[in-house]
């Protein structure tokens, strides 16, 4: 297709051009679809795909007066939606708004140049929010789309004009791949000097810290990964994967709610997203944890942080200095001694087993009973879960609704629920008999990745258990565990009354269908791709890399990378600027041979032999052996040699040796106009 001529300075579009532009940009705007406002995809959609049409279409664009009231609507629009949220999710927005404007004054090549720059600058923004593999090629596809436009703007049209410019990109991607990979591994990682975080107010799939019985079956219909777990040692067996997250000390009838307090304010900057580097020892485990907007990170009971970028609580739980934002790695490190005893203050415990007053009445008479009965905590304990084990209850994600009396109705009536009501249930009869208790919630199990090496924990792991004051400790008391033991042992897919209900909400989760071989056959291994782009590809960082360096040599540090990349910036240079100089060579000399050829012929011009530039040498050569024998000999060993230089590089003869010939044909043809006359 031609170019499409516009009311604008400068050389017009190319249809080639807008067409390869439009389609970079929906592809890479697909990944800030899920995270944008409705309002802002759509208008940022249909402004592309307006200016697109009047682009290629001639459709009629808005004039000066039309896109300043537009973009004053749409200012106010967003000031209200950010309502002064002054974050990079919000930047981003801006960002996506504004490019969304731009398209509305694409005229010419120059306002596609200027938007092709704005488009790559979005690649590296999708980055923020998206880095896994899929999303990274998605990005790479879209950068190439826009290169290809750009190509398309250059020169006149081009025959086969995809596949051209598709086999150039190839070209210049293979000679500078190299350069990126070496820099990618050479170059020295520097923190930022300041950051800002990423968004302030946005959660996602996982707790909060308030939970009502009911909320946890939610995260049960999620396949979405929530961490995952490499040891140092052997991993631990299922009974043992207990991952805690938050400890809910207040319950008020309805909901337990964390009773530990943080400070609001938090460093500015992003939360540290390196956890160290080397080989981890045999007590010590390393958590790769999905981005959840949350300060609190997961562990194994009894353990301490290795790692500088987080912290313990007071409570054995660890939490980041700032919201999880970005995908963060820590390592923690399991303690072979547990903790020496310690004494349960009259605060605490007055926390710890305080209830609302009134509701419940049977409940509250049981337990009673049950105290009045065993005497001591201990046997309290044994004689619930006992009661668990020995009567029908179901472990269901669609237990029915529990009424006004929640416990009594789950203990003595229906007998359905999730590990949210039972947890619930059980603290609720301890603190009736005076034990010290509370809810714990966070993850159990974790599915074994693909090379038997590291865990898969996800959100349907999510769970609720109890603990309770025993033998001045806490102990892990685990309701579920006695109800469905498979729970435990085999996973939540093995543990629900109804099969049909695992992902019932959720039907193309690839862990549905993990009863199939060669579906989690796959799953895995993508997983583990996953997993090893997270670890070494996006979470290369300063000490990662040091500790990759360290194994050649203890003396590589930033300043010795810092000169390496330099070297291999100067050796591509370098290489680039001989490659060049025989390039032009190489350009010269086929320029000169071909002012050779031209000069030969105009020579035989003037002595009455005309030639077409169709013409080979030796048919020119010919045609003046016809017209005198001797220069015409000498015209067809000019031309043998002429091509012998083209066809024949083992015997060439050299380009100065042409042009002495050609000088001494020169005399020839003087002297041969002088006979003539």
């Amino acid at each position: 297709m031609g170019s499409l001529d516009v009311k604008h300075k400068g050389p017009a579009l190319r249809a080639f051009s807008v067409n390869w532009l439009f389609f970079g940009f929906a592809l890479l705007i697909i990944p800030q679809w899920a995270r944008l406002p409705i309002w802002l995809a759509l208008v940022t959609s249909g402004l592309a795909i307006w200016a697109w049409a009047g682009a290629r279409f001639g459709v009629r664009m808005p004039g000066r007066a039309l896109r300043v009231l537009m973009v004053l609507v749409l200012a106010v629009i967003f000031a209200v939606t950010v309502r002064g949220r002054f974050t990079v999710e919000a930047a981003s927005d801006f960002f996506v708004l504004t490019v969304a404007l731009k398209w509305l004054e694409l005229r010419s090549r120059r306002d596609l140049y200027v938007l092709f720059f704005i488009l790559c600058y979005l690649a590296a923004v999708n980055f923020l929010f998206r880095s896994s593999p899929g999303w990274a090629l998605l990005d790479f596809v879209g950068i190439l789309s826009l290169f290809n436009a750009l190509q398309g703007s250059q020169g006149g049209h081009l025959k086969r004009g995809m596949l051209q410019t598709w086999k150039r990109m190839g070209k210049l991607f293979l000679l500078a791949l190299p350069l990126v990979i070496g820099l990618f591994i050479f170059f020295p990682r520097i923190g930022p000097l300041w950051s800002v975080p990423l968004v302030s107010d946005r959660g996602t799939t996982g707790f909060s810290d308030t939970v009502a019985p009911g909320d946890i079956s939610h995260l049960a219909q999620s396949d979405r990964r929530a961490f995952r777990v490499r040891f140092g040692g052997a991993l631990p067996p299922p009974r043992e994967r207990y991952w805690r997250g938050l400890v809910l000390e207040d319950y008020d009838g309805r909901a337990w709610r964390e009773r530990q307090s943080y400070s609001p304010l938090s460093p500015p900057g992003k939360v540290n997203e390196e956890a160290g580097a080397g080989p981890l020892p045999a007590d010590e485990y390393e958590v790769l944890m999905e981005p959840t907007y949350q300060r609190w990170g997961f562990a194994l009971r009894d353990s301490v942080p290795v790692s500088s970028n987080i912290s313990a609580m007071g409570n054995g739980l660890i939490r980041f200095r700032r919201p999880v934002d970005t995908t963060v790695r820590y390592r923690m490190k399991r303690l072979s001694v547990a903790p020496l005893p310690s004494r349960l203050s009259a605060a605490v415990r007055f926390r710890d087993t305080a209830l609302p007053l009134g509701g419940n009445p049977e409940t509250r008479a049981w337990a009673l009973s049950l105290r009045a009965r065993y005497g001591t905590p201990r046997a309290v304990v044994a004689a619930v879960l006992n009661y668990f084990h020995t009567q029908p209850f179901y472990y269901t994600l669609n237990p029915p609704k529990l009424g006004a009396n929640p416990m009594d109705t789950l203990l003595f009536q229906t007998r359905q629920g999730f590990c949210a009501h039972y947890a619930s249930a059980t603290a609720y009869v301890l603190r009736v008999a005076g034990i010290p208790a509370r809810l714990v919630v966070g993850y159990q199990g974790g599915e074994v990745g693909a090379d038997g090496r590291y865990l898969i924990v996800r959100q349907y792991d999510a769970h609720a258990w109890v603990e309770v004051w025993l033998g001045q400790r806490w102990v892990r008391v685990d309701p579920t565990a006695a109800i469905a033991p498979e729970r435990i042992e085999r996973g939540l897919q093995s543990a629900v009354s109804d099969p049909a209900d695992f992902l019932a909400d959720n039907w193309m989760a690839p862990s549905r269908y993990n009863n199939i071989a060669w579906v989690r056959w796959i799953n895995l291994q993508m997983d583990a791709f996953n997993y090893r782009w997270e670890r070494w590809v996006v979470g290369y960082q300063g000490n990662t890399q040091l500790a990759l360096f360290g194994h050649l040599s203890r003396h590589i540090g930033k300043r010795e990378l810092g000169w390496i990349s330099a070297g291999l910036v100067g050796l591509f240079s370098l290489g680039v600027a001989l490659w060049s100089l025989w390039r032009a060579r190489q350009e010269r000399q086929g320029e000169g041979m071909a002012r050779l050829f031209r000069q030969w012929r105009v020579l035989l011009s003037k002595v009455g032999v005309a030639s077409q530039a169709s013409e080979t040498p030796l048919q020119i050569a010919q045609r003046a052996y016809d017209l005198d024998p001797t220069l015409g000999r000498l015209s067809m060993n000019f031309a043998r040699q002429l091509n012998s230089h083209y066809y024949d590089s083992s015997r060439g003869t050299p380009e100065r040796e042409l042009w002495r010939q050609l000088k001494r044909f020169k005399r020839s043809v003087r002297t041969f106009k002088q006979r003539k006359t």
